[in-house]
């Protein structure tokens, strides 16, 4: 069961408690669900309850008892408790969590660099109107593909030129997809540097991580130190797992043999990364917050690592290939399809080698 469908599994919770009468409070458009921080019980927490508890007139714990009792036994759920002051946590069943994780490997390498693309913004129509500045131009580029990709309808504007010509003022669209990019205009950001000076000392693709990595709120960092090839530099990082992920598949194809998720992979946090993807370009779209996507990369590219580093997915000296292999395989490809797919989004290139 990923975050998402929790999620939906609550809210109905919600919406039958209160078609059954028995929780009167307005049925909420959107639950929350979380990963259990270290030393909490189960493997999510949600804090509906609280929220609810208020319009019902009744304590937390006593909402949480009410959702519990309509969650408990639904299948991928092990077990359900109430901790604190009205907490709902959530464990898993393990046999059907591995399940789940096969369908979900199967799924990124079926949907390829659209995983994780879906319908939160449905229906809606955005218009996206920035300043004349580099770095405001840039982020509502990124925004709108993630809006797009949501299943919105975009229109962007500039305070100067209406409607521009987003092929005109950036790169083209390559193999990958990649949205346009405005960067040659020549506008400063706020560090003082304007977009052609700062593309002639990092190029298009630290620039714009530079640019979208920051909250908004937050000043871009535009130094030297995006250009480091090194594990201190995040789009390094996000990059070379993405380029060791292509280079284990050119790998089995030279010792004859391809991925296929054929048992269950013991890699906890590249399995959560994986799933956490679709939520949070969902978040991403509808909070316009391009940095939500690219702090999602980094966690990807950390977990892939990790997983590559203790269960390499290719055979070591006389080892044949086996089922391990091909499993282990194929949740590699699906973690450097997740991260291409997110780096397209932003406008960045996955490059094969580094």
């Amino acid at each position: 069961m990923t975050p998402a469908e929790l999620s939906r599994t609550v809210l109905r919770a919600v919406r039958r408690a209160v078609d059954e009468d028995v929780l009167r409070a307005p049925v909420p458009t959107h639950v929350r669900v979380e990963r259990t921080r270290p030393g909490g019980s189960g493997d999510y927490a949600c804090a509906v309850a609280l929220q609810l508890s208020g319009p019902a007139a009744l304590p937390a714990r006593e909402v949480a008892a009410l959702l519990r009792d309509r969650v408990a036994g639904v299948p991928g759920i092990g077990r359900v408790e109430i901790t604190g002051p009205g907490f709902l946590n959530f464990t898993l069943d393990a046999s059907a969590d591995a399940d789940a994780r096969a369908a979900r490997v199967r799924q990124v390498l079926e949907q390829g660099l659209r995983y994780g693309w879906g319908t939160e913004c449905a229906g809606e129509t955005h218009q996206l109107h920035h300043r004349p500045e580099v770095r405001a131009a840039v982020v509502a580029g990124a925004v709108r593909e993630l809006l797009r990709a949501q299943g919105a309808r975009v229109r962007t504007t500039c305070e100067e030129a209406p409607d521009p010509d987003w092929t005109r003022l950036g790169v083209t669209v390559d193999a990958y997809g990649r949205p346009p990019s405005p960067l040659t205009e020549t506008r400063p950001v706020p560090a003082g540097a304007t977009a052609s000076e700062l593309l002639g000392r990092l190029g298009a693709d630290a620039t714009l991580w530079g640019l979208l990595r920051p909250a908004g709120h937050d000043r871009a960092l535009l130094g030297d130190d995006l250009l480091v090839q090194g594990e201190a530099n995040p789009l390094f990082l996000v990059r070379y797992a993405h380029a060791r992920a292509r280079a284990l598949i050119r790998g089995a194809e030279r010792l004859g043999f391809d991925a296929a998720y054929e048992e269950d992979v013991d890699a906890p946090a590249l399995h959560a990364a994986i799933a956490d993807h679709p939520g949070v370009l969902a978040a991403a779209a509808r909070h316009q917050a391009p940095d939500r996507l690219a702090r999602q990369l980094e966690t990807v590219a950390d977990a892939f690592l990790d997983f590559h580093g203790n269960r390499p997915p290719l055979p070591v000296g006389d080892e044949k290939p086996s089922v391990a292999h091909r499993s282990r395989l194929a949740l590699a490809e699906a973690a450097g399809t997740v991260l291409a797919g997110g780096l397209s989004l932003l406008g960045i290139s996955a490059p094969e080698h580094l």
